[in-house]
C-alpha cells in the first residue's frame, strides 16, 4: 500500500485526528508550542527578506536584471516566493525538530500505544530516563543533519547555476521533492528510533516503501507553507507517520 504516493499522503490527516485523542492530546503541547514560536519568527522573517530581495532586484545596477524583473514578474515573483518559503520553513522547522525531538519521541510512543492497544506495553514514564535519553536523541538528530547538509548544498549549487538561465524553474521543484524525502526520514524515524532501529537500517526502510514515504513528505511540505495550519503540522506529522510506520513497516521484536 505504501508503494503509492496517495496512500502514504493520507496519514498525515490521519495524524491530526490522533493528536486529539485522551491519552495523546498532553503529549502535544510543548511539540506545538515550539512549532508555534519558530514558525511564526521564519513567517516574518521570510516575507519580510523577499519583499526586500525583490525590490533590490528591481533596483539592480544591472539593465538585463531589471528588464528580466520587470518583463517576467509574473513568473520570477511566484517562483522566488515558494522557493525562499520551502528553504526559510524547511530551516526553522528543522530547528524545531531539534529541540523537540526528546518530546517527539514521547508522542510518537504515545501513538504507537494507542494504535497497537493492550497488547503493546510501554514502560512508565519517568523524567529520569527522559533527561538521560537526550543526548542519545540529539546524536540521532545529528545523523539526519549529516545527511541532509550535502545534498541541500547541491540543490543550493543547482539554485545558484540555473538562477539566471531557461532552467530555473528546475531548483524550486528539486528543493520540494528533495525536502519532501528529508520530511518522511525526519517524521518516519522518531517511531523507528523509539525502538533502537539504527539509522541506516531506517533508510534502507524508507527507501524500499520510497513511493508512499515521498506522498507522505510531499503532504507536510506543502501543509507547512499554509500559515495557521502549520503550527499543527509538527506534532501531527510525529502521529501519522507512526501511524503509517504501525500500518506498513515490519513490527520490532517486542520481547
Amino acid at each position: 500500500m505504501t508503494n503509492n504516493a496517495f496512500s502514504g499522503a493520507h496519514y498525515l490527516s490521519n495524524g491530526f485526528r490522533l493528536i486529539l485523542k485522551p491519552g495523546i492530546r498532553s503529549f502535544v503541547l510543548i511539540p506545538l508550542t515550539i512549532n508555534l514560536i519558530l514558525l511564526s519568527a521564519a513567517s516574518l522573517w521570510a516575507f519580510n527578506m523577499i519583499g526586500d530581495w525583490f525590490a533590490g532586484l528591481k533596483q539592480s545596477e544591472y539593465s538585463w536584471v531589471q528588464w528580466t524583473v520587470e518583463n517576467l514578474e509574473w513568473l520570477i515573483w511566484p517562483l522566488i516566493v515558494i522557493g525562499v518559503v520551502i528553504v526559510v520553513f524547511f530551516i526553522f522547522a528543522f530547528i524545531a525538530n531539534w529541540i523537540a525531538a526528546p518530546f517527539n519521541g514521547l508522542l510518537a510512543e504515545a501513538v504507537e500505544k494507542n494504535l497497537r492497544g493492550e497488547n503493546y506495553k510501554t514502560d512508565s514514564f519517568s523524567w529520569k530516563n527522559f533527561f538521560a535519553d537526550i543526548p542519545r536523541l540529539f546524536g540521532r538528530e545529528w545523523r539526519k543533519l549529516v545527511y541532509f547538509l550535502p545534498r541541500a548544498i547541491g540543490c543550493l549549487l543547482l539554485f545558484l547555476l540555473t538562477f539566471w538561465t531557461p532552467f530555473f524553474f528546475i531548483s524550486p521543484i528539486v528543493w520540494f521533492f528533495f525536502n519532501s524525502w528529508m520530511a518522511a526520514i525526519q517524521y518516519i524515524d522518531y517511531p523507528m528510533d523509539n525502538h533502537r532501529i539504527p539509522f541506516s537500517a531506517m533508510l534502507d526502510q524508507i527507501k524500499e516503501r520510497r513511493s508512499g514515504s515521498m506522498g507522505f513528505g510531499c503532504m507536510v511540505m506543502l501543509l507547512t507553507m499554509i500559515p495557521g495550519l502549520n503550527i499543527l503540522v509538527m506534532p501531527a506529522a510525529v502521529a501519522g507517520a507512526t501511524n503509517l510506520w504501525v500500518d506498513h513497516y515490519p513490527r520490532p521484536n517486542m520481547n
